[in-house]
């Protein structure tokens, strides 16, 4: 048995349950949330018309909230669909999309695509580098999953190359260089077309799969 195959165990990064259709609704009103998000970020509406959205979005927030439902669905039980990088029911995500290559390497690699707009600003037209550094950590976790024990972020550096440009797609990869013991040592890279914007140095820690279990059941969803 090799050292990758007697560690393997489901990352989190994984959807464990089949969406219902009350995560495929949740999605779309997570969608025309993320538009209202930027709307209201560039909208130029007078002060009438931001009054009649404001009570249009007041009743849809309340009947949300006093709704109930027995449909519990993936949202309670998959971190990549709460992501706020790549989740699909979490209107702060891009959202960014993701694919394993499996015969990239010895452990496969990840490539990532994800479009910046307005409310992602840092220099004026451009994305803010916490974004970008955040970016790694998710492309790179999820490359560290691949090893089949994943764990947690230990430390990250970020070198910027060049401004990420705001309305592009960004494409990003990422891959294991080499596991220590429990250390998971990983690089990506971060292009607007043939540019290297930014490229990162991850190294994370494989926590126990009973670590990880305590955290997905000590989880609560219905603070706040």
């Amino acid at each position: 048995m090799t050292e990758k195959e007697s560690f393997t165990f489901p990352s989190f990064h994984e959807r464990t349950v089949p969406l219902t259709e009350a995560d495929n609704a949740r999605i779309e009103l997570t969608d025309l949330t993320r538009e209202l998000i930027r709307e209201s970020f560039v909208s130029t509406a007078s002060e009438e018309d931001m009054r009649t959205a404001i009570d249009a979005v007041r009743s849809a927030v309340e009947s949300v909230k006093r709704a109930t439902g027995s449909d519990v669905g993936a949202f309670t039980s998959n971190f990549m669909d709460r992501s706020p990088f790549m989740g699909l029911m979490n209107p702060l995500a891009p959202p960014m999309r993701i694919a394993h290559d499996p015969d990239d390497g010895e452990w496969g690699s990840v490539h990532g695509s994800v479009t910046f707009g307005e409310p992602y600003e840092g220099p004026p037209g451009h994305v803010h580098g916490g974004y970008l550094a955040a970016i790694f950590d998710e492309v790179l976790g999820q490359a560290q999953s691949l090893s089949g024990r994943p764990g947690m972020t230990g430390r990250l550096t970020v070198s910027y190359r060049a401004p990420s440009p705001l309305y592009v797609e960004l494409r990003a990869k990422g891959w294991i260089e080499k596991i220590e013991g429990r250390k998971i040592f990983t690089h990506g890279t971060l292009h607007h077309g043939d540019t290297l914007c930014c490229e990162a140095d991850v190294l994370f820690i494989s926590m126990p799969i009973e670590h990880m279990d305590r955290l997905r059941k000590g989880r609560d969803l219905t603070q706040g």
